[in-house]
């Protein structure tokens, strides 16, 4: 019985404490939310059940990720298509240079804009195994599209450096090389740490990039699932987030409790600092990322 009580008084005081911070972010917060292509059916109930649940925060656009195989390429446009036409939100489909010849993307592209999709996010793509250089980069995907049609461009920037860079000056020189090209705005890879983003931005501004740098928020509800991410992304993960997820493996309860908290800790930095739109990378689940935004202040709407 004492424990029960101890474990409610923990879990209204942990609440507590988000309200009072929340309660200190005083400026509209603006979202959008990626998801990927299912690869069964059952993982297809589940993104459109959150695609369902999420559309009612109204989101500036939903994005979804684009596979490096014609399969994953179809089933991309085809979700993109099916949003559009089922719900009211903005779709802009991930596309890439890699696989792909510049007459593809040109016929990808046109059907985007004849289809009324307007918004791509526009990347390079992974480099595939035994080739040294790709024949495109995304600077040059981002021209491409600007001689298709007045797309609204977002790209991809990297606070800890690309993996792939050779420096962080010269990755700093490649995400102006893409707003230079037409790019509308940039979207992060995804961050533990405020200052992280607030020192990025800094030396964007300085690098004379003077666009939207959108935040890229992860929700972590599973640890592993990050540490691998992470390590694929040149993403660092502080010595603080292995402590709060130690002993965590067989509960998920509190491992929603932590990603929450982190997050929303992190939006309201980053609102204070003058930040207005955020990013959410869902992985195709909607609960920690609505539970966040309705905690920021979201609402569904009343239709």
């Amino acid at each position: 019985m004492n424990t029960v009580i101890k474990s409610d008084y923990i879990s209204a005081s942990h609440l507590a404490q988000l309200n009072q911070n929340i309660a200190n972010i005083n400026q509209h917060v603006g979202v959008s939310f990626e998801f990927f292509p299912p690869a069964s059916i059952e993982m297809e109930n589940t993104l459109w059940d959150s695609i369902e649940r999420l559309k009612t925060l109204k989101p500036k656009f939903v994005s979804v990720t684009y596979g490096a195989n014609s399969g994953t390429r179809d089933k991309t446009h085809e979700i993109i298509k099916d949003i559009k036409s089922k719900t009211s939100m903005v779709a802009a489909p991930h596309l890439t240079c890699i696989d792909a010849t510049k007459d593809e993307l040109r016929n990808i592209a046109r059907d985007y804009w004849q289809n009324d999709i307007h918004s791509i996010v526009a990347l390079r793509g992974d480099i595939p195994k035994g080739e040294l250089k790709p024949h495109m980069y995304s600077t040059d995907l981002v021209i491409l599209l600007k001689q298709e049609g007045d797309f609204d461009i977002s790209v991809a920037a990297y606070p800890e450096k690309h993996p792939e860079a050779r420096s962080a000056q010269f990755d700093l020189e490649v995400l102006k090389a893409k707003f230079d090209a037409g790019a509308n705005c940039a979207i992060t890879q995804f961050f533990f740490d405020a200052e992280t983003y607030l020192r990025f931005r800094d030396k964007c501004i300085k690098q004379g990039i003077e666009e939207d740098i959108v935040p890229g928020i992860l929700p972590v509800s599973n640890y592993k699932t990050l540490v691998k991410f992470a390590g694929m992304t040149n993403v660092h993960v502080p010595d603080w987030m292995h402590k709060l997820y130690q002993g965590t493996d067989n509960d998920p309860i509190t491992r929603n409790l932590i990603g929450a908290n982190q997050a929303i800790e992190m939006v309201k930095v980053l609102s204070q600092e003058g930040v207005k739109d955020f990013h959410f990378y869902t992985l195709n689940r909607s609960d920690l990322s609505y539970a966040i935004c309705h905690s920021l202040g979201l609402r569904p709407n009343s239709n």
